[in-house]
């Protein structure tokens, strides 16, 4: 619960100094994803505008759901191993998103990391039973499970502002990360790890918010 905790009070701390423009910042123009500057090399934006919100609903949807994944995953990894692996998810698949579409993409919000995290279960618990002697349903099972939560709660609807894009590469981004962590799956369990791995994921965040408000001065 510690995981998911942190990832609760980070972003509830960001959503009130974003919405009090703390340190005369403009919190937002300074965080969001902008694909043309984040072209041009201004990198921290795929990670600080995971804990930036449009709204209440917006910012309450990405609290519920955070923590649900996280809470799935963190029984899986750890609580501090899951939250790292999701930053870096999260931010590799905000930054490929960014390439995929126009450069004058735009976006906010924590769902990327939401669904990395949903990814991050799928793909380390597939990839823990692909070698197993179960039945092959039971085998393909965490990707199909993955993907219909991903259809269920990350597509929006029509008319919604929704980044459908922006879920999939981070469901994706997330997968890809879970199976590679099965191959040091023998490191998760000690707690020094999930300790250095929580402390460099809020660490990571501090950083490139740090970075932001200096450059937008």
């Amino acid at each position: 619960m510690w995981g998911v905790t942190g990832y609760i009070v980070i972003i509830s701390i960001v959503a009130v100094l974003a919405g009090e423009a703390a340190f005369n910042r403009d919190w937002i123009a300074a965080g969001r994803v902008d694909g043309a500057l984040i072209r041009a090399g201004e990198w921290w934006r795929t990670i600080t505008a995971l804990t930036l919100h449009s709204g209440l609903p917006h910012f309450v949807g990405n609290l519920g759901f955070g923590a649900v994944f996280g809470i799935m995953a963190g029984r899986v990894l750890g609580p501090g191993v899951t939250w790292l692996a999701v930053v870096v998810a999260s931010a590799t698949a905000n930054f490929i998103n960014t390439i995929l579409l126009d450069s004058t993409h735009r976006s906010i919000g924590a769902s990327t990391a939401v669904f990395a995290a949903l990814g991050l279960v799928a793909g380390f618990v597939w990839r823990a039973k692909l070698f197993s002697q179960d039945r092959w349903p039971l085998r393909i099972g965490p990707i199909v499970g993955g993907i219909a939560l991903l259809a269920y709660t990350g597509t929006g609807s029509p008319d919604s502002n929704t980044d459908t894009g922006a879920h999939l590469v981070g469901f994706v981004c997330g997968f890809v990360t879970g199976t590679l962590l099965t191959l040091v799956y023998r490191y998760v369990p000690d707690l020094r790890v999930q300790k250095i791995a929580g402390t460099a994921a809020v660490a990571i965040v501090i950083f490139a918010w740090i970075t932001a408000l200096r450059v937008w001065a």
